[in-house]
């Protein structure tokens, strides 16, 4: 019996670590991209959407956190939520630090070229942390709060109704603190308007992914609907 524990415990921590791992790697990966911007073309409309690359795998990071929520409870997805936070600032330091030296000559990545791509890093990187910060929690909080007025049911609800609102706070400040005085109003709307529908679209089309990760986990821990892990 004792074994049995031991072994669910680990691998309750190894999934843990695991999602872990896998929102940091996203969450820096959109962090790294988010100075280019790129034109999507859709089937939901004529005109091609216009987004930061870092907009492209930024949802990953909700469905994770979600998950998270689901099974961890949101003081552990807090966890990982502010561990990402930290791990967002020591990546620009490590940025700058790069900068500090001098391209020898031949190196494939010139200063100029360094800069260009790097240069606005600690505002890009400022804006998207102070949005990430307030609306990842924003989502751990609205995911409890339909889990445990749903008993752990309806998980469809939960998973798009606290994505979608989150992801809306989180356009809205991204781009405030980006684009405020820089761009006009109108710009600013638009981009906004775009991101965020962009957003909810991925938090619809992740729904029958995390139906079939939450069975998955559920059916290897043999957990009721709305029990988390214990470990």
């Amino acid at each position: 019996m004792q074994e049995k524990t031991i072994k669910k415990t680990k691998k309750a921590a190894y999934l843990y670590i695991f999602l872990g791992g896998l929102f940091i790697a996203f969450l820096i990966v959109c962090n790294l991209i988010a100075n280019k911007f790129v034109s999507v073309q859709t089937c939901l409309r004529d005109e091609p959407f216009v987004l930061s690359a870092g907009i492209l795998p930024y949802p990953v990071t909700f469905l994770i956190t979600d998950l998270l929520s689901e099974f961890y409870g949101k003081k552990r997805t807090a966890v990982v939520i502010f561990t990402g936070f930290i791990a967002s600032i020591l990546i620009v330091g490590v940025l700058n630090l790069g900068a500090l030296f001098p391209a020898i000559e031949g190196s494939p990545v010139s200063d100029e070229t360094y800069a260009s791509v790097f240069g606005n890093s600690w505002r890009v990187i400022g804006a998207s942390m102070t949005a990430y910060i307030i609306a990842q929690l924003v989502d751990v909080q609205l995911y409890e709060f339909w889990k445990k007025r749903t008993k752990g049911k309806i998980l469809w609800l939960r998973n798009n109704g606290s994505t979608i609102f989150s992801q809306l706070v989180d356009t809205v400040l991204v781009v405030l603190v980006l684009f405020l005085g820089i761009k006009s109003s109108n710009e600013i709307v638009s981009i906004i308007r775009d991101g965020w529908i962009f957003k909810v679209v991925c938090a619809l089309i992740d729904t029958p992914i995390i139906y079939v990760s939450v069975f998955l986990i559920r059916r290897s821990f043999k957990l009721k609907p709305g029990e988390e892990i214990n470990f």
